[in-house]
């Protein structure tokens, strides 16, 4: 969920740009590791919830872009929903009686 936000917030993004946006915006509470990331993102390239190209990242270097797809988009809004109805639940358990 949230590397499909990230990629939907700031657009086409390569892996490390999205790890750092997490970090980021979490106030560094999250970091998303190389180890999890890169098959995360190879998994939604299977389920076709981003597309991937390679751009130049300079003279001898490229770079894996990362693109959210229309299905990515509907994942992304499905598992928000998801989370919120969990946190709500979560919510109303622990909150005091």
């Amino acid at each position: 969920m949230l590397v499909l936000k990230t990629i939907r917030r700031f657009g086409p993004s390569h892996g490390y740009s999205i790890a750092k946006a997490i970090q980021q915006a979490s106030d560094e509470v999250l970091q998303v590791e190389e180890g999890s990331l890169y098959p995360a993102l190879q998994r939604m390239l299977v389920k076709g919830w981003v597309t991937a190209e390679w751009v130049q990242a300079g003279p001898k270097r490229q770079t894996r872009v990362y693109h959210l797809t229309t299905l990515g988009m509907e994942q992304l809004d499905a598992e928000i929903s998801a989370y919120r109805r969990i946190a709500q639940a979560i919510e109303r358990v622990i909150e005091p009686a």
